[in-house]
């Protein structure tokens, strides 16, 4: 029973005249201002976190857009993922996620990182104006970031890995250009039944990068493989005559050409 609703019960009992000489008026309205108030404070700090929030960082120099997607998952544990859309990034998993009524607090890994600034972290709430604000830090700086509610959440849930065909099992080799350097790309495949295939990858240019993946899978000869930490996939078709996988390296924003031969074949 809501608290305004139960103090009206309580004061209609009351006899007119007692409620005039007890209870003046003007001490049953602050009453009942107090009551609303706290209930209204109660509704904001209930506001769900579950939805599509499209805004921007505040930065030098203008706004940097982004879109979170957060949900509750059977109503218990949250989920969320991030869209970056001027960095290429989609669908990147959010990780130590927390929302309760003491806030919203998430990581951004290294799809929005590197060795030199760290990882971005969120904290903020949830307003009764419907939205969500807070802080993004990330290498000791801080920029203040504004979200509206569009819509219902749609967060990319992290999607199993398949088995792949024999033909492609084992060691890959190849070789792409950025920024005027060559990067040597090692891709290794096996299955792992149940959970379906895993991959091994590494990047060899200036330093080596080991980047994790998380999804490897094929159908009808078309590979897919996805690091989302990294904000990297592979996707490329094989092809049995010439034996090579001929795709495209995404690495955030940019689309590199990207064939992968056995090492025997490969040259260099």
């Amino acid at each position: 029973m809501p608290g305004w609703y139960a103090l009206c019960i309580c004061l209609r009992r009351r006899s007119p005249r007692r409620l005039t000489k007890n209870f003046p008026m003007s001490i049953f309205l602050r009453l009942a201002s107090i009551v609303l108030v706290g209930s209204a404070l109660a509704g904001e700090a209930a506001e769900s976190a579950a939805g599509r929030w499209e805004g921007s960082i505040q930065i030098p120099g203008g706004g940097f857009p982004l879109i979170i997607d957060l949900d509750q998952i059977g109503g218990k544990d949250w989920a969320g993922s991030v869209i970056v859309p001027g960095l290429g990034v989609k669908g990147v998993p959010l990780t130590d996620l927390s929302a309760d009524d003491s806030g919203i607090s998430f990581t951004i890994k290294a799809a929005l990182a590197s060795k030199r600034t760290g990882q971005a972290k969120f904290s903020g709430r949830v307003t009764s104006r419907g939205q969500l604000t807070g802080n993004f830090q990330q290498a000791g700086n801080t920029a203040p970031c504004v979200l509206q509610r569009t819509g219902p959440p749609q967060v990319e849930l992290p999607r199993k890995s398949t088995a792949i065909s024999q033909e492609l099992e084992g060691e890959w080799k190849g070789d792409y250009e950025m920024d005027g350097y060559p990067r040597h790309v090692t891709l290794t495949l096996t299955n792992h039944q149940p959970d379906g295939a895993r991959a091994q990858l590494v990047i060899v240019g200036k330093q080596t990068n080991n980047p994790p993946v998380d999804l490897v899978t094929e159908e009808s000869g078309f590979l897919t493989i996805k690091s989302p930490e990294f904000g990297i996939t592979y996707e490329g078709r094989f092809r049995k005559e010439p034996g090579e996988i001929k795709g495209t390296f995404t690495l955030g924003p940019f689309e590199l050409p990207l064939i992968l031969r056995r090492p025997s074949a490969n040259p260099r």
